[in-house]
């Protein structure tokens, strides 16, 4: 009795040993990250900007530049900066790259920005999109598709990347109709 008695103090010291100590903390999960400058938008930027992810999910048309008929990737653009910044741009991606606005390097992009690709390879402009910050844009990709966002680091728009270009000057201030 005396062996057993002393069996079960030791398994229950033990046992509340065991149960007051702390388990190892979990491993930081360390995730790298790309860094992009986003200094304060305008209020224009950030119309376009709403807009813009307002879009998503519309339906991919090729010559499309309305909500009811769909968008082609620059109809979205020219949409987007005619209904919200009451800005008027090119209706094609190889006249939108070609205009008379800064080119704004990958680093210093801006929501608002509007960033290009040379998706057939090459460096001729085949596709557009609207930056909307922190690495991620909405553009219309293809068909059967729909307006999406996609993070400029996939590696295939990595890949593909051309420029972007600032379109909205820099202190313009929104106008609501």
């Amino acid at each position: 009795m005396v062996k057993m008695a002393r069996f079960a103090f030791f398994s229950l010291a033990a046992l509340l040993a065991a149960c007051s100590s702390r388990a190892p903390a979990p491993a930081p999960v360390v995730q790298p990250q790309i860094t992009y400058s986003q200094p304060d938008a305008s209020p224009i930027a950030d119309d376009v900007l709403i807009r813009a992810i307002g879009l998503v999910g519309t339906p991919y048309r090729w010559g499309g530049n309305t909500p009811d008929s769909g968008f082609d990737c620059s109809g979205l653009i020219k949409y987007v900066y005619r209904d919200a910044a009451g800005i008027s741009l090119p209706r094609s991606t190889r006249e939108m790259i070609v205009m008379r606005a800064p080119t704004v390097d990958a680093k210093s992009l801006q929501s608002g920005d509007l960033v290009f690709f040379a998706t057939s390879g090459g460096s001729q402009v085949s596709h557009a999109g609207i930056y909307v910050g922190e690495g991620r844009f909405v553009h219309a990709p293809s068909s059967g598709g729909t307006v999406r966002l996609d993070y400029l680091s996939n590696s295939y728009w990595a890949k593909a990347y051309l420029q972007a270009k600032r379109v909205i000057p820099p202190g313009h201030l929104a106008q609501n109709p």
